[in-house]
């Protein structure tokens, strides 16, 4: 989708931009490519920078509620220095590279209602305009990708997945925010817990996996939350046998009888689990609250909503990442970009 906005900061006749992303999904840690168009307008501007801004949508706990807002998590200078004479064309290329912690936006080309987009910012003979916004698209790293379809093939069902603002303590997390992807438990763990949560942390050498179930109350009190941390390798992704290898992170995971229990790491080269020392979970966000904002694919427990016939039901999602950050320009939560405006 393309995106054409009259730079507000410089009136009737100023340039237009068109940023135009490249089709496809892009993958965490992998690149984003595209081009800026600029159509120049009624005299002739200095382009002094072209600036690319990648912005989530995220969930904050604020006392007893969440808000929403919108989080600036990466930019990237792409151009600039040239004059743009007065009905001139001119394309700038771009080819950045995402942060390997980018959220996941789809699985099997199917949304998760996650909203990120990338914001063109002009900065025009001294007057700054962000722009409008293009839907950013991302899809799961191949070991991503078989983990949850591990999960699906145990009989875990998808509920939603959401951005939250904070950070998950004892990790290697360099975003101000992480992605939960909620499942609804398997049959057999239905009585044991109600939900269970996946948050993927990549890096160049590999990933984490933080797995946080939200135990169900015995009979003489309430559940609590239990919390395992595992390492995986991005090679061999073929050569391992995932369903089991979840599995036994899941009943390890629901072992666990403390509130915060000691977290394990496995790299899929070798076939053993190491222990290390416990962490507490380094955020505060509530359970059982129902879904976040990313309530955009259903499943029943039968399948998660990755890769399993029949299990999957599309709810509506945003349509367009623009409507959402529509005068969010300023208060942006969390936002990084030191209040350039």
């Amino acid at each position: 989708m393309v995106f054409k906005r009259l730079l507000g900061s410089l009136g009737v006749g100023g340039p237009t931009v068109d940023t135009v992303l490249a089709p496809g999904a892009a993958a965490p840690g992998g690149t984003l490519s595209g081009q800026v168009r600029l159509t120049g307008g009624s005299g002739d501007f200095d382009i002094e920078h072209i600036t690319l801004e990648l912005v989530a949508r995220v969930e904050a706990e604020q006392g007893d509620h969440e808000e929403v807002g919108a989080v600036a998590f990466d930019r990237f200078v792409v151009g600039g220095g040239f004059r743009l004479t007065a009905g001139a064309e001119h394309t700038v290329p771009f080819s950045v590279t995402l942060p390997w912690e980018t959220p996941v936006t789809e699985l099997y080309g199917q949304g998760l209602g996650i909203v990120l987009g990338v914001r063109t910012e002009l900065s025009v003979a001294g007057a700054k305009d962000k722009g409008d916004l293009d839907p950013l698209t991302v899809g799961p790293l191949p070991v991503q990708e078989a983990i949850l379809e591990a999960f699906g093939q145990l009989g875990f069902g998808f509920r939603s997945a959401d951005l939250e603002y904070g950070r998950i303590g004892g990790t290697g997390q360099q975003l101000p925010f992480y992605q939960e992807i909620e499942l609804i438990p398997a049959p057999s763990h239905a009585h044991a817990v109600n939900e269970i949560e996946v948050t993927f942390l990549a890096t160049p050498g590999g990933m984490e996996v933080v797995l946080e179930a939200d135990k169900r109350g015995g009979p003489s009190g309430g559940g609590h939350d239990a919390l395992t941390r595992f390492t995986v390798s991005h090679d061999g992704i073929h050569h391992q046998d995932w369903n089991t290898l979840v599995d036994g992170w899941v009943r390890q995971l629901l072992d666990h009888h403390a509130s915060y229990g000691s977290h394990a790491a496995y790299d899929a080269g070798h076939h053993g689990y190491g222990d290390d020392h416990g962490h507490g979970h380094g955020h505060g966000h509530g359970h059982g609250s129902g879904p976040g904002i990313g309530t955009a694919v259903a499943a029943g427990a039968a399948g998660l909503a990755v890769g399993v016939v029949g299990g999957l039901v599309a709810a509506e999602v945003v349509d367009e990442v623009g409507d959402f950050f529509e005068g969010d320009d300023e208060g942006d939560e969390g936002s990084d970009d030191g209040g350039e405006d």
